[in-house]
């Protein structure tokens, strides 16, 4: 009997092991995942306060504030208010929308190589951008309207395209499409004259320059309607990264896959009429917040990192030389290309769900 009692309490008392065992492995991927976020958070806290208090002009921060709640400071009202904060308060809605997208993408399609600069997306947002710019004349919003029009009629063709063959044939006609789309688009720039050049470029490059508040409450509507839709829709994420197969099986069909993919096509297209395609935001955002997060797929870690990856660029961009001020599309491809072929080379691109 005594015996009897001895096996128990010690089969009690492993179970109690094991199940605080499983608890400590719960809870370890959650609270590195806060501290991550955490971290992000004020990362681009610290990039947009540096965007907006440093540079040529600096602020003090009791100045800032008061300029914000209507004080008028001759010169320092202006700067801030129409340019300087304008650019920091764009530049991170664009990288939430970008760094959004991009995981979507390459959660979804279960490749690094999946996001809006690869299968064109980002490239149908231009082609329509600077076709309206130089060959119907159009200006402002109606070129903003072309951009989304464009993204979503490429995103449409090359899911036409692929067919039923899968994420890899959708990833090589998206390929296939940005490279015919890229064509269009050098054949118009040789159409254009020096003023529609300028604009052009912007379209092609991507830049935070021309920042306005009216642009920025219309980016801020799009996102409050999108983002919501997102988190709903990309509940199935988790299941839509084991494969079409099993998700099928789960009972999560090939819609639901076209709906999270649709979502992320608006998301990139809203960010590409605002501030043009800039580059590698979308690509990397997804991939560097795996890395932080030790291979795990968060949107909010990837609209973070999407985030602060703008605005520092378009800081960088501002400043880096003196007398030269370059589109943020430039910095964010200068130093994003060496930074993508470290993940691909390191096998850095592996994937988990939290």
């Amino acid at each position: 009997m005594s015996g009897s009692l001895l096996l128990e309490e010690h089969l009690d008392g492993t179970a109690d092991d094991g199940v605080a065992v499983v608890r400590r492995a719960r809870r370890s991927p959650r609270r590195r995942r806060r501290l991550v976020l955490a971290g992000l958070s004020v990362l681009l806290f610290a990039v947009v306060a540096a965007r907006v208090l440093l540079g040529d002009f600096t602020f003090t921060v009791p100045d800032f504030f008061r300029i914000l709640f209507g004080a008028e400071i001759p010169g320092a009202s202006f700067i801030l208010m129409e340019a300087k904060l304008p650019r920091a308060v764009l530049g991170a809605l664009v990288g939430v929308a970008f760094g959004v997208a991009g995981a979507i993408f390459q959660a979804t399609l279960r490749n690094p190589l999946a996001s809006p600069d690869v299968i064109g997306v980002s490239m149908g947002a231009s082609a329509f951008a600077v076709v309206a710019i130089v060959l119907l004349d159009l200006e402002g919003a109606p070129v903003s309207l072309a951009a989304i029009l464009g993204a979503v009629a490429a995103a449409v063709l090359v899911r036409l395209v692929a067919g039923p063959g899968g994420t890899h044939h959708l990833v090589l006609a998206g390929i296939g499409m940005a490279a015919a789309l890229l064509s269009v688009v050098h054949y118009v720039f040789t159409r254009a004259n020096v003023w529609d050049m300028q604009l052009v470029l912007r379209w092609l490059t991507g830049s935070v320059s021309s920042a306005d508040w009216p642009t920025i409450r219309l980016l801020t509507v799009a996102l409050l309607v999108l983002l919501p839709l997102v988190t709903w829709a990309t509940r199935a994420l988790p299941v839509l990264e084991l494969g079409e197969d099993a998700a099928t099986g789960l009972g999560v069909g090939p819609h639901r896959s076209d709906l999270v993919l649709m979502l992320a096509v608006l998301l990139t297209a809203v960010g590409v009429a605002a501030a043009g395609p800039i580059a590698f935001v979308a690509f990397l955002a997804g991939p560097i917040a795996r890395l932080l997060l030790g291979g795990r797929t968060t949107l909010v870690g990837a609209a973070l990192v999407g985030a602060t990856i703008v605005v520092g660029a378009d800081y960088v961009a501002d400043y880096l030389l003196d007398d030269i001020n370059f589109p943020t599309g430039v910095v964010t491809g200068a130093f994003g290309a060496p930074f993508l072929l470290w993940l691909l080379a390191s096998g850095r691109t592996g994937r988990r769900v939290a």
